[in-house]
């Protein structure tokens, strides 16, 4: 266990203020008894890990030269990616039966999900950190689940950078394709979207799951979690049969970008991937949940201290 007396607490760990929020905003045993505890509303519920949130919001967006130039960097980095999906289509009119513009969506979509998931759990692959400094123990001195805390005990805005550069990929690739705005192509838009959205937060949380398990696991995990990331935003048509198995079905990252846009656009798919399967969207991220819960469940309850 983590010794009370540490002069200060490792980096990335949950420090002083984030667990007198936690006490202050209601959690049991701050003056309230357990019979109380299923009389709290969802708003009550929620508002240690507001606190928690916000406390980190702050601290980025304090020092303001630092934060901006975080949100170039993550900006820059975002528009190098789509730089390399343009320069590749730049020497072919077309790959994998799509062209740039059909692209656009692909990438648009795939990216922006995985922005938002990065956003909010992106910091679970530093995992690994908090298990071997032993800080991960404090988790449990709190009477909230393992994971929330995990999830709420940072916050990067600087990905919001990121996502900004998939909105605008998005909204070019649905002008430039002249997609309808009728009332299925909106909801395929939007459940895509969610969906990824969740699988993208399904696989930092299963990749989180596995470090439980393993010395130093972070550059294994991320080879599926970031490669998966990388897969999403190209067309699943020229993938061998192997990496349709992997990342259209197991790791389902064809259902972030690429099928709900053959799906929106009505063009056909190749044979192991339908076009239908476009709006399999949230079948997809329940599977995905359900891996990735197993996963942590199973970790969590392998997991005997950090023995310090």
């Amino acid at each position: 266990m983590v010794e009370p007396a540490a002069p200060a607490p490792a980096p990335g760990a949950p420090g002083v203020a984030a667990v007198a929020a936690l006490a202050a905003a209601g959690a049991p045993g701050a003056g309230a008894d357990r019979g109380g505890r299923g009389s709290l509303t969802v708003r009550e519920r929620l508002r240690p890990y507001r606190a928690v949130l916000a406390s980190r919001a702050r601290s980025q967006t304090s020092y303001r030269t630092n934060f901006a130039l975080d949100l170039l960097s993550s900006l820059l980095s975002a528009v190098v990616e789509l730089a390399e999906v343009w320069v590749v289509f730049r020497a072919t009119s077309g790959l994998g039966g799509l062209e740039f513009r059909q692209m656009l969506l692909v990438f648009g979509l795939a990216d922006l999900a995985f922005s938002l998931a990065d956003l909010v759990f992106g910091h679970c692959d530093r995992l690994p950190t908090y298990l071997r400094a032993g800080t991960f123990d404090v988790f449990y001195l709190r009477p909230q689940p393992l994971l929330a805390q995990l999830v709420t005990s940072e916050l990067s805005l600087r990905r919001l950078a990121r996502a900004a550069v998939g909105v605008a990929a998005l909204s070019a690739g649905v002008v430039v394709c002249d997609v309808p705005w009728a009332p299925g192509s909106v909801l395929l838009l939007v459940t895509a979207l969610l969906s990824g959205c969740a699988m993208f937060a399904a696989m930092f949380v299963w990749a989180g799951g596995l470090q439980f398990f393993l010395l130093d696991g972070r550059e294994m995990t991320n080879a599926f979690v970031y490669g998966g990331r990388y897969a999403a935003t190209q067309p699943a048509s020229v993938w061998s049969r192997p990496l349709v198995v992997l990342f259209g079905f197991f790791f389902p990252m064809a259902f972030t970008g690429y099928l709900p846009t053959l799906a929106l656009l009505g063009l056909p798919g190749p044979g192991w991937l339908p076009s239908w399967l476009g709006w399999c969207g949230p079948l997809a991220a329940g599977w995905t949940w359900a891996m990735a819960l197993l996963c942590w469940r199973w970790g969590v309850r392998h997991y005997q201290g950090g023995g310090g």
